[in-house]
């Protein structure tokens, strides 16, 4: 049976998450996950989670998808050695130097490699399987096609059902850092670096902005360019994921409100028991109109998000908060 694996951005949200059908779930490290801190969780909280989801049978993952200097792996790896000790499955990476030392270290902790890895052929799986990774993340980019070859490797393979398509790498954004550059550190001394989500900052969504092109004397080539970050839900194709034999589809939105996470997570869970149980006499009419109605809701939900995130952008930094 393939995992559905979904987000928890508070304890509120494992709950909901546990309670709607989700096989996994996976929670943010505070300082360490590309989100801001109200969408992270404490060691404490971690914790928590653990107990609330491993009760129902589900499991948990921390996603560490920041890229750390070689000063901070030692405090990750301290962190780390909390997170297993209180229960945690297993983690999802980005950094292949994180990865090598996670997997020397915790050599029986399951390691996923992040879509922050961008993971696009099957020499990056191979190299990925070597270093410890169990499961790859596909890059949005691929097609049912690409992906149908990575069935041949002894690896998993997670495909994300929810999320957006960057128009350069998903999970490797170096646009914010245009509005902001400024390094800090929070209260436990971890380096944060306002405005870049790869560093523990947050990601402005600067592509979002209204971008001009000009020609080189400067006179207008097109008033509005759109640089695609398209957020997107994956219906038509979850059949066809299913018969593939994927191992993991996979929820993103830690940041949208608990509701609607668990409608997502309800539409998904009975989407796969449905076609599970009689792909034969599946019809796709109904999800669509059901999916609509979830879509809207999120469609409202990211457009509030990214204006808040744009006028934030503009402010002058406060000590070192994010």
């Amino acid at each position: 049976m393939v995992e559905l694996l979904a987000p928890a951005g508070s304890i509120e949200m494992v709950e909901a998450t546990v309670a709607n059908g989700a096989n996994a779930l996976y929670v943010g490290p505070k300082g360490w996950s590309r989100r801001r801190d109200a969408y992270e969780l404490s060691d404490e909280a971690l914790r928590e989670a653990v107990r609330i989801a491993h009760a129902r049978g589900v499991k948990v993952r921390a996603a560490v998808n920041t890229h750390p200097t070689s000063q901070e792996l030692p405090r990750l790896l301290r962190r780390m050695e909390v997170w297993v000790r209180d229960g945690i499955d297993g983690v999802i990476l980005s950094d292949v130097g994180v990865m090598a030392a996670v997997h020397r270290t915790f050599p029986d902790l399951t390691i996923h490699a992040s879509i922050g890895a961008n993971i696009l052929n099957d020499e990056d799986i191979c190299f990925y399987r070597e270093i410890g990774v169990r499961q790859v993340v596909a890059d949005t980019k691929l097609s049912l096609k690409e992906l149908r070859s990575r069935r041949e490797i002894e690896v998993g393979v997670e495909v994300l059902i929810h999320a957006n398509k960057c128009y350069t790498y998903l999970g490797k954004c170096w646009m914010s850092p245009y509005h902001r550059l400024e390094r800090g550190q929070d209260e436990s001394g971890k380096d944060l670096f306002k405005g870049s989500p790869n560093r523990g900052g947050l990601d402005y969504r600067v592509c979002l902005e209204a971008w001009s092109l000009l020609r080189g004397n400067h006179d207008p080539w097109a008033d509005r360019v759109a640089l695609k970050n398209d957020a997107f839900f994956l219906l038509e194709d979850v059949p066809h994921l299913i018969d593939m034999g994927v191992h993991t589809l996979k929820i993103q939105g830690r940041e949208y409100a608990v509701d609607l996470i668990g409608r997502m997570i309800k539409f998904y869970r009975d989407l796969i028991d449905t076609y599970s149980a009689d792909p034969h006499d599946f019809d796709l009419g109904p999800w669509k109109a059901r999916l609509a109605r979830i879509q809207a809701q999120r469609d409202l939900e990211r457009a509030k998000g990214t204006l808040d995130l744009f006028q934030e952008a503009r402010e002058a930094v406060q000590g070192c908060q994010r």
